[in-house]
């Protein structure tokens, strides 16, 4: 079951703010992992500065991926 906080959406202007944002969307996606303890997470890039990170069954637990799209 997916709640809110299964998936972050991430809107950047600069690099150091994508890394500051990623870095913290990452941080409480691991959280929520490891009480679950069944999904990854998936980071994507949907076009410059738009980003999505959420967990998903399509990645191994205890594993974080990239995917450009």
């Amino acid at each position: 079951m997916f709640n809110l906080t299964d998936r972050i959406d991430i809107q950047v202007k600069s690099r150091h703010a994508l890394d500051d944002q990623l870095a913290a969307a990452v941080q409480h996606l691991q959280e929520t992992a490891l009480r679950e303890r069944t999904r990854g997470i998936l980071i994507t890039r949907h076009r410059p500065g738009h980003y999505t990170a959420e967990l998903s069954e399509q990645v191994p637990f205890g594993i974080t991926r990239e995917l450009c799209r």
